[in-house]
């Protein structure tokens, strides 16, 4: 009971630490207050750790979650060590939770969470850095679905030349 206790109280200054207060930007679309949309960085900081990804053919890599900043943003270090290893960092835009993907093609795009439901959150394309070209590809948009509390579902859609062209999904396990 005591160790349970712990973990609650652990989960709940972990979630209290990453909060942000909301500043002047204007609300993304979407029918989540700007509180809910703060408590969305509380909800993304309770994935610290590390974690087992797996593809749909089965391989298996590695994710970390790092709070950072003060708690102000939270890190994630898809791959790490390998050749192809991205970052990801979630943080508050004033209103709306963004997230920077630092892509192993180069290029940053940025994706704001939209329409946050109970347990998914979108995030769509809101700009991207670096890009060579209008046909270049980047990653455009990302599905996060949290299944409980060790397990999370990543799906991530790359776009090309104005479209989607192919798409990504990880079944994420946190590792104890």
């Amino acid at each position: 009971m005591i160790a349970r206790n712990a973990s609650l109280l652990s989960f709940l200054l972990l979630a209290m630490a990453c909060q942000s207060t909301a500043g002047g930007a204007p609300p993304v679309a979407g029918t989540a207050s700007e509180a809910q949309r703060a408590a969305l960085l509380g909800r993304f900081c309770t994935l610290a750790g590390t974690w087992e990804a797996t593809a749909p053919d089965g391989s298996k890599d590695e994710t970390v979650f790092t709070v950072c900043s003060q708690g102000s943003a939270l890190r994630e270090v898809m791959f790490p060590g390998k050749p192809y290893e991205m970052t990801n960092i979630y943080h508050m835009d004033g209103a709306s939770l963004l997230m920077t993907h630092y892509c192993a093609e180069g290029n940053q795009p940025r994706m704001r969470a939209i329409a946050p439901e109970d347990n998914v959150v979108r995030f769509a394309f809101d700009s991207v850095t670096n890009l060579r070209g209008p046909d270049e590809p980047y990653m455009g948009s990302l599905v996060v679905t949290f299944l409980d509390s060790n397990h999370v579902r990543y799906e991530w859609q790359h776009h090309q030349a104005g479209r989607v062209d192919s798409g990504a999904r990880f079944e994420l396990t946190r590792k104890q």
